[in-house]
């Protein structure tokens, strides 16, 4: 990342050493996220996305126009998220029906 500042250089680059030299594979400036907050699966998305749209809804400080530009992105975000559960469900029924036939041949 190029800076104006060699002083900014110097200390991103020395922050960035450090935390290889600690095992962390992040950047200075990403926040670690705690594996308990991970998403693993599709619904786990689904399920954090029903959570940030209820949010937003109920964000007394947002006007109409911005609820509904982040209620729509985030929407747009579900139908692909909902997409993808109903794809790796169908994909494990074909594992099963194939593991089946493997056991029975």
């Amino acid at each position: 990342m190029p800076y104006k500042d060699p002083e900014k250089q110097r200390d991103y680059q020395r922050e960035y050493k450090r935390m290889q030299r600690a095992g962390s594979s992040q950047t200075p400036g990403q926040t670690l996220v705690p594996l308990s907050f991970r998403l693993k699966t599709a619904q786990d998305v689904l399920t954090l996305l029903e959570e940030q749209i209820n949010a937003v809804r109920e964000e007394p400080e947002a006007g109409t126009l911005e609820k509904a530009r982040a209620i729509g992105y985030l929407a747009g975000i579900t139908l692909k998220a909902v997409e993808v559960a109903d794809l790796s469900g169908r994909v494990e029924a074909l594992e099963q029906v194939l593991r089946g036939r493997r056991k029975a041949g």
